[in-house]
């Protein structure tokens, strides 16, 4: 397989740019937080590979600067029917390589006629990032992801694919602002040949954890599940994730019991 992997052309966003910024500065005019930066998704991202297929999950917070710009955002994006894409960094760099490589997994799939491999989808979104290392002064793109999915040949598979494009096949990743204060947990409490719902409830309760600690994560958990019958979306509210440390217990918290959620 040779599929060319351009370099993106940043000159046509620029009249794009000029008019967020313009928007930014009228925003910071009536709207305390600091707008000098653009939206980011400082996140928690997740994928664990289980006996039958991938659970990959997120957290929904995405920030400008100190302000919270979204608190429902759905961070993973399929790149075909069978391969997700996990995504924390710079929302703008990130949702211009997932449009770009789910375009370019089209067409391979087209081609072959059928889903594409896991590690081929994980290529094409490791080589567009690493052939554009050198844009913004050689810091490259802002984009930490992790891609996960099932295919025929090898079943679930996990790739992370941290800033500057490395890819590393792995049982678990784990990445964004979030991921600093759940290694411990993770390192503790993985175990191969976990069923599909102890792998859910593992991942909740990780990503519970960093939204209990960084101030960049937060919302509710978003769960995507692949496997041979396909996949399957979940959403875990607030009210139903597990509380830890100072946090309210919302699970059992009824209307009218003079609980107060701020």
């Amino acid at each position: 397989l040779c599929v060319n992997i351009p370099c993106l052309d940043y000159a046509r966003l620029k009249h794009s740019v000029v008019s967020f910024n313009l928007s930014i500065a009228i925003m910071d005019s009536y709207i305390p937080g600091d707008f000098s930066k653009a939206p980011e998704t400082g996140t928690t991202i997740m994928a664990v590979v289980y006996d039958g297929g991938i659970v990959i999950g997120c957290d929904t917070r995405v920030s400008t600067g100190t302000y919270i710009s979204n608190r429902t955002s759905d961070k993973i994006t399929p790149l075909s029917d069978n391969v997700f894409l996990a995504r924390s960094g710079s929302a703008a760099d990130t949702q211009l390589v997932s449009d770009n490589v789910r375009h370019i997994a089209e067409q391979h799939s087209i081609t072959i006629g059928e889903d594409p491999e896991v590690k081929t989808v994980a290529n094409f979104v490791m080589q567009l990032v690493y052939n554009n290392k050198n844009f913004n002064q050689g810091m490259g793109l802002t984009a930490a992801m992790v891609l996960a999915g099932w295919d025929k040949q090898e079943g679930g598979q996990v790739f992370a694919i941290p800033i500057g494009g490395s890819m590393v096949q792995v049982p678990w990743a784990v990445d964004g602002s979030g991921s600093t204060y759940i290694w411990g947990f993770i390192d503790g409490n993985y175990r191969e040949g976990m069923t599909r719902e102890e792998t859910e409830e593992f991942i909740i309760k990780a990503l519970a954890l960093a939204m209990a600690r960084d101030g960049s994560s937060g919302g509710m958990v978003r769960l995507v599940t692949v496997n041979k019958d396909g996949s399957t979306r979940r959403l875990v509210t607030h009210e139903e994730l597990p509380p830890f440390f100072e946090e309210l217990d919302l699970r059992n918290l009824r209307a009218g019991s003079g609980g107060v959620v701020l």
